[in-house]
């Protein structure tokens, strides 16, 4: 299999991993919301939930630290791209920094060589 074919596989499996990670810290800040609002709308006192808030608070932390491991995996990823000799041109939508914004659509380019 070609090489650009075998880079395109996997970065849609990075994009899908950058989006699920955005999706789940989008969930989890609205989760915290909900159980704020809750609270409110209750007449509960502020210690009631505390522990659930500080343990959403620590899995929000995690979800932050994943996301910022991923972002640094797709620049490692990038370089690899062109130790391989894989050219590729950026599509799409999404505003991406110079250095991510080629590795979008692989197999629209073919490897020169």
């Amino acid at each position: 299999m070609e090489k650009v074919f075998v880079a395109r596989k996997v970065a849609q499996k990075l994009f899908a991993t950058e989006a699920a990670l955005d999706t789940a810290i989008t969930e989890a800040a609205e989760l915290m919301a909900e159980m704020l609002k809750a609270r409110r709308e209750l007449g509960l006192s502020a210690v009631v939930g505390d522990n659930a808030s500080a343990k959403l608070v620590e899995a929000l932390a995690a979800l932050g630290e994943a996301r910022t491991a991923v972002v640094a995996a797709h620049g490692e990823l990038d370089q690899v791209r062109v130790r391989i000799g894989v050219r590729t041109k950026g599509l799409g939508f999404e505003d991406k920094p110079p250095q991510f914004a080629q590795l979008v659509e692989a197999a629209d380019v073919r490897e020169v060589g």
